[in-house]
This record gives structure tokens, C-alpha cells and sequence, in this order.
């Protein structure tokens, strides 16, 4: 059990988890659990870590076809400027490894925003915490789980 899925647990929300053979050569995270699990890749929600003003490191997530536009990020998270946070600092900071960062169960809590596409899902895939296992939400429960906000992040 990954701390993501304790804390959806400890919260009483309803919840699904989908695991999948993680091809540990793979690049696309985000892809190969959407084709592996047989999901529209609008529905699986990718994680990462954005530093914003060189400062302040914050969680987003977006549609794993899509990309990340760091010009809204910053814009949204009231910053003059967003960029990639690296590998490294994801990792230590969140407490998971890259392709199984999940937005929930983190070790330090940090503010969060999600592309405004999730309002349009009734359930959302996104990781549980390792590669290969998914958690399955719905889009409300996740955005208040995570206290987030959310605006059109993703091109």
C-alpha cells in the first residue's frame, strides 16, 4: 500500500486502483498506463513538479497527451515565471520516484493545480504512488483531496 492509497483510505473516499505490467524502459509514463490499461488518454492525468520564480515548488497535473504550458502555470500560480522542476528535487521533495509521483501522499504538502480538462470526467486515472498502479477517482474528490486549484494549464 503506497501512502497515496492510505490517504484516500483514511479519507472514506471511494476509490479504484488498476495495476499494469510497467515496461521498466518505457519513456511515456503517462502513455503506456493509458494503453495498457485500455483508457483514453484524456482520462489518465499526469504529475509534475513545476518550480515557480525559481522559489516555490508546486504540484500540477494534466492530461498525459498533453503538455505542460509554464507560461499559465506561472500565470495561475501568480509568478512571473514557471519551469521544470528537476528529477532529483520531484523525487526528494514528493517521496515517490518519476513515473509513480502521485499528487496525493506526499511528504510535504505543496499547493496544486490541475488542468481544467478534469471538470469535463466523471473518473480520473492517475498514479498511486509506484509504476504500474494507478488510482481511479472521481475528478471533485481528487481536486478536494488535494485542496487545488483549477485553470487551463495544458496545450
Amino acid at each position: 500500500m503506497t501512502p497515496a492509497i492510505r490517504m484516500v483510505k483514511k479519507a472514506g473516499i471511494p476509490f479504484e486502483t488498476c495495476a499494469y505490467p510497467h515496461d521498466p524502459r518505457t519513456e511515456s509514463y503517462g502513455a503506456e498506463a493509458a494503453t495498457l490499461l485500455g483508457v483514453p488518454p484524456d482520462r489518465v492525468f499526469k504529475t509534475l513538479i513545476v518550480k515557480l520564480d525559481g522559489r516555490e515548488l508546486i504540484v500540477t497535473m494534466l492530461p498525459v497527451h498533453q503538455s505542460l504550458d509554464l507560461k499559465a502555470v506561472a500565470a495561475a500560480g501568480g509568478a512571473k515565471r514557471a519551469e521544470m522542476a528537476n528529477v532529483t528535487e520531484a523525487e526528494r521533495i514528493t517521496g515517490y520516484v518519476a513515473g509513480g509521483i502521485s499528487p496525493l501522499g506526499q511528504r510535504k504538502k505543496l499547493r496544486m493545480l490541475i488542468d481544467e480538462h478534469i471538470l469535463r470526467l466523471d473518473r480520473v486515472f492517475f498514479s498511486a504512488g509506484r509504476r504500474g498502479l494507478e488510482l481511479v477517482l472521481r475528478p471533485s474528490d481528487l481536486i478536494q483531496l488535494c485542496t487545488a486549484a483549477v485553470a487551463s494549464i495544458a496545450r
